[in-house]
């Protein structure tokens, strides 16, 4: 499923700003929030795909 992968994507893509952030790095962090609320459309996207597959059957 394409949707699932998007997610696993972006998930792998904020690791290294979390640890900046974690260290103090304000800027780090303002990129963690926005990549956050990127993952949350994305579940939403699985979540939405997972129900029309559900509904199919």
């Amino acid at each position: 499923m394409q949707e699932y992968e998007d997610l696993k994507v972006l998930v792998a893509e904020i690791e290294a700003d979390i640890n900046k952030a974690e260290g103090g790095n304000k800027a780090a962090g303002t990129r963690v929030r926005k990549q956050m609320q990127m993952i949350k459309q994305a579940a939403q996207s699985v979540r939405s795909r997972i129900l029309e597959i559900r509904s199919a059957q």
